[in-house]
């Protein structure tokens, strides 16, 4: 019965040109039927005939758009949306989950492709790519983000606590993780606006050299260093991961793996090679997938580029095991990062008037769809965030069982 219906739609109109539209509308609605959301044309008229009340619309405004979420809807939607040629009907959020499930799969040939084509992450496209995302401004992320500017997914010990309280449980994890003592040396890579660096510093009493190519990031990190009196314990280097020089008794990576990139693995795997001595220990925490796909198009153009979200396996077989190192605890904490997200979101949709009127009106809807395309990928399953441990082979492991990870954080009183 749908069928004829939509046939009905499709064929009854006049002129051609109706009639087109009408049939690229119906192949589109077709096309994300599981998703109960309506899709509607610029004069009004739609293809949606389910029994059930849809849970939102796609608005198209103009033909092109129509074409383009046919020919490439991975780049076309985010584009059109940006643009406002295209508008969501209906919460944000509920509209791109349901999209989002709708469209779960085997990748499309046009990601195979894009795979395909992927550029090495070079010294300068690396430092490229880092300035685009990162160095907006600090500005920006304070608007959104944590007072502490933790750009990575945090840890609810209880679901119930604040954005602030669930950061700081994430760095007190991953330090329990890598049973850090008073004295040892960490290498990080990729550091952020330095937050764990200095929380590492401070509360655990190691001496950290923290790796960054975002001069944003960095000045920030520097300054608040230098005011909070950690300069002889923090260093902060504006180089990048693959420069990484001496022997430390620990290595920590937290959200830098996805700017990585296929190509370059053997020398990620070379840094933890020379850089992880024997008995040391280490952890990546990375957003990853359960099976090897590119980034969505649209994010990894417009929002990351030269990222890549790797599988377990990608990890384990291209990063750790020719770097001589074993795994000893693997942890996701996929609905971690979807309850993350939803704080993000709140904070940048409280700042969204302020965001539009410093960035302009397509640069935050933009970034109001990648945050909500995101924490959809996490509640999902499209997107996993692991946290692996590892240790050089016939190094013990730093903990016996897992029951020290969840015990009380020390106090280093130093």
């Amino acid at each position: 019965m749908r069928s004829q219906v939509v046939d009905a739609y499709t064929t009854s109109l006049q002129p051609p040109a109706r009639i087109f539209d009408r049939w690229l509308a119906a192949r589109l609605q077709r096309a994300i039927a599981p998703a109960a959301v309506r899709l509607e044309l610029w004069d009004g008229s739609s293809p949606y005939s389910r029994d059930m009340s849809p849970i939102g619309s796609v608005l198209v405004h103009d033909r092109a758009a129509l074409i383009g979420l046919i020919v490439d809807p991975d780049l076309w939607f985010g584009d059109a949306y940006t643009a406002g040629r295209l508008d969501i009907s209906g919460d944000l959020g509920t509209v791109v989950e349901a999209l989002t499930r709708a469209t779960l799969g085997t990748p499309t040939w046009r990601e195979r492709v894009r795979g395909a084509l992927e550029r090495p992450n070079s010294f300068t496209h690396a430092r490229r790519n880092v300035h685009h995302h990162y160095d907006l401004g600090n500005e920006f992320y304070q608007q959104w983000l944590d007072q502490d500017l933790v750009y990575t997914c945090a840890y609810f010990e209880d679901p119930q606590m604040g954005l602030e309280a669930a950061q700081h449980a994430k760095f007190d994890l991953v330090c329990r993780k890598l049973r850090l003592q008073p004295g040892e040396s960490v290498v990080e890579a990729g550091c952020g606006w330095g937050t764990l660096a200095l929380h590492m510093a401070r509360k655990y009493g190691v001496h950290v050299k923290a790796f960054n190519v975002s001069r944003e990031q960095l000045a920030y990190a520097r300054d608040r260093a230098r005011r909070e009196g950690m300069t002889e314990r923090v260093q902060f280097i504006d180089d990048d991961y693959r420069n990484v020089r001496g022997e430390f008794d620990a290595f920590v990576s937290v959200g830098m793996l996805e700017h990585v990139g296929l190509h370059h693995y053997q020398s990620l795997s070379d840094v933890l090679r020379r850089a992880v001595r024997r008995g040391g220990r280490g952890l990546l925490h990375f957003i990853g997938r359960d099976a090897p796909r590119p980034l969505n198009a649209w994010t990894r153009r417009r929002i990351f580029p030269g990222a890549y979200a790797p599988t377990l396996a990608e990890v384990a077989t291209r990063v750790l095991a020719p770097s001589g190192m074993s795994i000893v605890d693997v942890e996701n904490l996929r609905l971690h990062y979807a309850r993350t997200l939803a704080h993000w979101r709140a904070r940048f949709k409280h700042a969204e008037e302020q965001i539009r009127a410093r960035y302009g009106a397509n640069f935050e809807r933009a970034w109001e769809l990648y945050l909500a395309g995101s924490q959809a990928a996490f509640s999902t399953g499209w997107m996993q965030l692991f946290q692996v441990v590892f240790v050089p082979l016939e190094t013990a492991p730093p903990y016996w069982t897992r029951a020290e990870m969840y015990a009380e954080s020390p106090k280093w009183a130093g």
